[in-house]
């Protein structure tokens, strides 16, 4: 659309003046997508940072707040731990996490709470060693 509208010509009119004639041009003829449904068509809220949140999906990115981010990494680790190859590499594991749990309880950042206290490195270590009797 190159072309100012005319004065007295409503502005409507002059819109769909403009699509006749880029239909007639066959300006829509190739378009990605076509035959398809709008993606999100039946979403009627609407949020500000829509276009943030389908990047992030499209890029696979994942953002958690710190709290849940430690908490998914505490559960994460006591699983690495169980599954070490020495009683001495899971309890290495479970002290780096320990360590971290720590430096949240003192310092809460903001958002959820962390809901998770430091492991028993004695108790993780006994498990371990439970696992791995042969």
């Amino acid at each position: 659309m190159t072309e100012r509208k005319p004065a007295g010509m409503s502005f409507e009119s002059f819109v769909d003046k403009q699509i006749r004639e880029a239909e007639a041009r066959g300006a829509f003829d190739s378009l990605s997508g076509s035959g398809r449904p709008l993606p999100d068509a039946g979403d009627t809220s609407y949020d500000e940072l829509w276009w943030v949140k389908r990047k992030m999906a499209r890029e696979g990115i994942s953002v958690l707040p710190p709290a849940l981010a430690l908490r998914k990494e505490a559960e994460d680790a006591l699983q690495a731990a169980y599954e070490a190859p020495s009683e001495a590499a899971a309890r290495r594991i479970i002290a780096a996490v320990n360590q971290k749990i720590s430096d949240m309880m003192l310092r809460p950042p903001p958002g959820p709470p962390l809901g998770r206290k430091p492991y028993d490195v004695e108790q993780v270590a006994r498990e371990w060693r439970e696992r791995h009797q042969d």
